[in-house]
């Protein structure tokens, strides 16, 4: 196949921006065709892992990166945030632990490539997908798209970026082979995604990156992921579950269109078994990339919230999808399953690199090796061994033992190769081997062929001469001249065995373990096996000597100092400047003789959201965007004001639109509090009608239309045999007097509802937000037509509605800090403290800044440090650094977390200083419970290993 413009396209567009002209480079570092992916006119596997600067303090770099490459990663993939480096906009910092172009080089000088991944959005479990947050209160910008506004952005961030990374190039200098535009956009309702992904192109054109460019898709629609823009190579993530049977199918498919379009298969983003990558070489990817090998920490106010959860979830600060490596550094068991998949790419070379997926309508997936034989993937994805046997020709192999396909393996086995593969110059072959060949080294006398299995392995060569079998220490069978059969056992010992092919070419064949093959790490010059030991952390918590101390804080006091002014109404965080961290609201309830406050509703609130009338505590809620009900469990005093400590968890790295703070233009903090004077119960008595068509909404709505003939029921009542059943129910309502609030609740499961008042559209009923304003169109003491339209199926409805009437607090304040000012605090705070043993208990709603005192007793490597209580929320530093955000299990109000522990924080061991300077955590506590007392177990310290 002829290799095309996409080993590199340099697109041009005359100043006048007509049509693009297309060029192609044979002298490009990095060339791809459907058959190759080749490196300096080298054609290569890429097996790349994912490795994030931003989730690893500086000092660990460089022994992140050799970790990689010592598990047989030859590459990694790096997602550049945006906002971890636009701090407040028109602000950047690329310095310290910032420093980008330190990583890369860093990066190159361990010898593994680099897929450069600068977003704009880059998802990752990240705040906001790396999008800064100011962007979302830019009025009539659409995110992700081909808009004029939003690229004037992105092509600041460009500005800064690329030229570092194309600094870094491969064959400049550094080791990047790709950059990567964008990131999963069929994920998002792009409108434009071809002038989308060709604007992205342009701006890397123009900052001169001359590796390929490429865009992932992440469920697969390579159209609405890159519009198919030209110069821009489509890739595919795919996350299936791993003993899919039918997943190579899917995969070939992938294949063949992007064969078709003159690309190779590369998989950007994957699953981690080694496993699954055996499968996806089988069908011809070139790249196999799975996400997050190398785990790391969310440190700082950088967590995301997703749709994980039951909707939201909160991402962790630990981010550890059990990859091969851990945040801290320690090795799992999966790394040496790496290590043994990139000994057999290594073995095969080019032959492999260059391989074409063989069609088979059944049996084992095959790939044609580029110099001539096959390789079989053994995939077995049931819970159960099985016996099988492989077609050669016309022949079944083996032919004197009986091959089985393990449970949950899938290994490479040799099928008709040519010995010159491995320039051993006669014309013999590597029959078949039922054992999967880990390598072959050509010694000054012999060449060595290291084969493993767990099960028995059968092995034949064959030769167009006479060959001489020696079988040493395993069984052999030799029916021909030209052939030689080797047999062994999988076992800890090894089996030797020899054939001679001529007088020059002697083949010495070793047989392991598969367990020993994990461990193998080389042969040295006389051809002897060197094994390694298996790296085990050590999970016993230690003594650590520390001392601690604790001091109260008011809860209903801003620990920040910045207040401002917001006037009679609140509103969003981002809209006053504020993207991360804490925040406080104060506000003033009405002075009223009538007011009997039942509870308060907090408005469009998150992501974490404590209430206070006065010092009384109310609750601590996650709304999720949404409003929420918060009862009162005390009488609170009208001259009370009103406080909301609103922590920004993370911005969302993944649109949705089942909660508001799902979309990924959400905005943090609240926009009002309603304290509740009354609660009324509005599902009886509703007048109803059959409706014909579902569209004809604002007619059955209009506050002129005439429903007094209509039937009475009760809310979701009316049998009807139709499916679906368009109906509508009206029921007009008197207002209070004193009330200035309205607000209808409407839980429960009514499918497809929307509501109306007075004629105006409230929207769809969306059972995650149940809470449907009415103010702006209602008035006190009146009357107001409520008007909802209900497509019922076969669910029954079981939907409530009620409605609140109450007082909106007004005269609001904001203050709001980071991680500066919460030190700040902390610090001031700390002149106040007392000793404590470790452990602490504080009351409902309490705050508390805790202090300890530590010495590195663990030779600079760090430590896990696992946190055990009940209902108490830490916010941890250490020596300055923003460490880790937890919340203790305990009461239903607390989140879904996802994404690693939820439990411990990682003290990484460069951040300690030296013994003389001492260490020292400083972590805000707080009471979440609504009705219970919180406690903090002493901490348990879990030190780090040696890697």
């Amino acid at each position: 196949m002829n290799e095309m413009g996409f080993i590199h396209r340099h697109v041009h567009v005359d100043k006048g921006g007509k049509d693009l002209q297309l060029s192609t480079s044979k002298e490009a570092n990095v060339q791809l065709s459907p058959e190759a992916l080749r490196i300096q006119g080298e054609s290569k596997i890429i097996l790349c892992a994912s490795l994030f600067y931003f989730r690893l303090p500086r000092g660990l770099w460089k022994e992140r990166l050799q970790q990689v490459k010592a598990f047989g990663y030859n590459a990694i993939d790096v997602y550049f945030p945006w906002n971890h480096h636009e701090i407040e906009e028109g602000v950047w910092d690329f310095t310290g632990e910032k420093d980008v172009a330190h990583f890369l080089q860093e990066a190159s000088e361990t010898g593994v490539w680099v897929i450069a991944r600068p977003g704009p959005y880059i998802c990752s479990e990240w705040d906001g997908g790396a999008l800064p947050a100011y962007l979302f209160v830019k009025e009539n910008m659409r995110l992700r798209d081909n808009d004029p506004s939003y690229l004037q952005h992105v092509a600041r961030w460009y500005g800064q970026i690329l030229p570092i990374i194309q600094s870094y190039e491969e064959g400049k200098g550094g080791s990047v082979i790709a950059v990567q535009l964008e990131n999963e956009l069929d994920y998002y309702p792009c409108s434009d995604p071809q002038g989308y992904i060709a604007a992205l192109r342009e701006m890397a054109m123009e900052h001169g990156i001359g590796v390929p460019l490429i865009a992932c898709a992440g469920q697969g629609g390579l159209l609405e992921a890159t519009g198919f823009a030209e110069g821009v190579v489509p890739t595919c993530n795919f996350y299936p579950n791993d003993r899919d049977p039918a997943f190579e199918e899917k995969v070939l498919c992938y294949r063949g269109e992007l064969e078709r379009r003159g690309y190779p298969l590369l998989v950007t983003e994957t699953n981690r078994s080694h496993f699954l990558l055996r499968r996806l070489l089988s069908a011809g990817a070139k790249l196999l990339g799975p996400y997050l090998q190398a785990s790391g920490t969310n440190f700082g106010f950088t967590n995301a919230a997703n749709n994980w959860g039951d909707p939201v979830a909160f991402l962790t600060s630990d981010y550890d999808f059990h990859g091969m490596i851990t945040p801290e550094g320690h090795i799992r068991e999966e790394a040496y399953e790496g290590r043994l998949l990139h000994n057999v790419i290594q073995t095969y070379g080019s032959t492999l690199a260059e391989a074409t997926p063989v069609s088979s309508a059944t049996g084992p997936f095959r790939l044609a090796l580029k110099q001539g034989g096959e390789l079989v993937f053994l995939v077995n994805v049931h819970d159960h061994d099985e016996c099988v046997y492989i077609e050669n020709g016309r022949e079944q192999v083996p032919t004197h033992t009986t091959l089985t396909a393990v449970a949950g393996h899938c290994p490479i086995l040799p099928l008709q190769v040519p010995l010159q593969t491995w320039g051993i110059p006669v014309n013999g072959f590597l029959d078949y081997a039922t054992a999967e060949l880990l390598q072959v080294k050509q010694l000054s006398d012999r060449t060595l062929f290291v084969f493993h299995t767990d099960g028995v392995g059968e092995i034949r060569f064959s030769s167009d001469a006479a060959l001489q079998m020696e079988v040493g220490t395993m069984q052999g069978h030799q029916e021909t001249d030209d052939q030689a059969i080797l047999i062994f056992q999988g076992t800890e010992i090894e089996k030797r065995a020899k054939v001679q092919l001529t007088d020059d070419n002697l083949i010495e064949i070793i047989g392991i373990s598969r367990a020993s093959a994990l461990l193998f790490e080389g042969i040295d010059e006389v051809g002897n096996l060197s094994f390694g030991t298996p790296r085990t952390a050590s999970q016993e918590s230690q003594v650590v000597d520390i001392t601690w101390k604790a001091s109260q804080v008011n809860p209903a006091l801003s620990l920040a100092d910045n207040e401002m002014s917001l006037g009679e109404a609140a509103s969003y965080l981002e809209m006053n400047g504020v993207y991360r961290g804490f925040a406080w609201y104060k506000a003033q309830l009405a002075h009223s003789p009538a007011a009997n406050y039942q509870g308060f509703i907090v408005q469009q609130a998150c992501d974490i959201v404590s209430l206070y009338a006065g010092e009384t505590y109310l609750g601590t809620v996650t709304p999720g965007g949404a409003s929420q009900w918060i009862p009162t469990t005390s009488s609170v005093s009208l001259d009370s004001e009103l406080t909301a400590r609103v922590e920004i968890w993370g911005h969302t790295n993944f649109h949705d639109t089942n909660l508001p703070a799902l979309h990924l233009n959400s905005l943090k903090g609240l926009t009002g509090i309603v304290g509740v004077t009354s609660q009324r119960d509005l599902n009886q008595n509703w007048r109803f009608k059959l409706m014909q068509q579902a569209d004809d909404k604002e007619e059955y709505a209009n506050t002129s239309l005439d429903d007094q003939e209509w039937p009475i029921v009760s809310i979701g009542g009316w049998l009807s045999a139709e499916q679906p059943a368009h109906q509508c129910y009206r029921k007009r309502v008197k207002l209070s007097e004193e009330a200035d609030s309205w607000i209808l609740y409407t839980p429960g499961n009514f499918t497809y509802a929307y509501a109306f008042v007075n004629g105006h559209s409230l929207g769809q009923i969306n059972p995650n937000n149940p809470y449907l304003d009415l103010t702006p169109h209602v008035k006190a003491g009146e009357s107001a037509l409520l008007t909802v339209f209900l497509d019922k199926t076969y669910v029954a409805l079981s939907g409530q509605i009620t409605l609140y009437e109450g007082i909106s607090a007004t005269r609001w304040t904001l203050s709001a800090c980071q991680e500066q000012g919460l030190l700040q605090h902390a610090q001031t705070s700390k002149l106040s403290s007392r000793a404590i043993d470790g452990g602490i208990t504080l009351k409902s709603g309490a705050v508390s800044w805790l202090y300890g005192e530590l010495k590195d007793d663990n030779q600079g490597l760090g430590w896990r440090v696992y946190a055990k209580g009940k209902d108490m929320k830490l916010t941890v530093f250490f020596n300055g650094h923003l460490v880790g955000r937890l919340w203790t299990a305990g009461g239903a109000n607390r989140p879904i977390f996802r994404g690693g522990s939820d439990d411990s924080f990682y003290l990484p061991g460069p951040w300690f200083h030296e013994q003389e300077e001492g260490n020292e955590l400083m972590i805000l506590l707080e009471a979440v419970a609504n009705d219970d007392d919180a406690v903090l177990e002493p901490l348990q310290f879990v030190p780090v290993s040696a890697s």
